[in-house]
């Protein structure tokens, strides 16, 4: 069993970043795949970032070049680093584990609280 608080979220102004974390409960951190999820009014949740055992990502098209997900072992804690946010980065976002080396658009293993960013002048 794995348990995730996401934090990190909060108003910021187009062009500004946010960081976003995860801490995972247990001792199995490392043998877990991440990701990041988001859903926005009205949307359906997508795959943001995936995080593998092996350290292979994977970016959302609308976000490649802005974010990116990385993994610090020693605090068991995802990371996302927001740049450059737009308006339509807004939503809830949630950290998502998976039981394996890799990452699926389909339901993970294990969901965050979720988080809410909201990108606004």
């Amino acid at each position: 069993q794995v348990q995730l608080a996401d934090a990190g979220g909060g108003l910021v102004q187009p062009g500004g970043s946010l960081r976003l974390s995860c801490v995972a409960s247990g001792r199995t951190f490392g043998t877990y795949a991440m990701g990041w999820f988001r859903q926005a009014p009205g949307k359906e949740r997508e795959l943001v970032a995936g995080l593998s055992t092996g350290g292979n990502t994977y970016y959302v098209d609308s976000v490649k070049g802005r974010f990116t997900i990385s993994r610090d072992y020693a605090k068991n804690t995802l990371l996302l680093q927001m740049n450059t946010l737009k308006p339509e980065d807004t939503a809830v976002y949630y950290c998502a584990a998976y039981k394996g080396p890799y990452w699926s658009r389909g339901n993970p293993d294990y969901w965050g609280q979720g988080t809410q960013v909201t990108v606004s002048s």
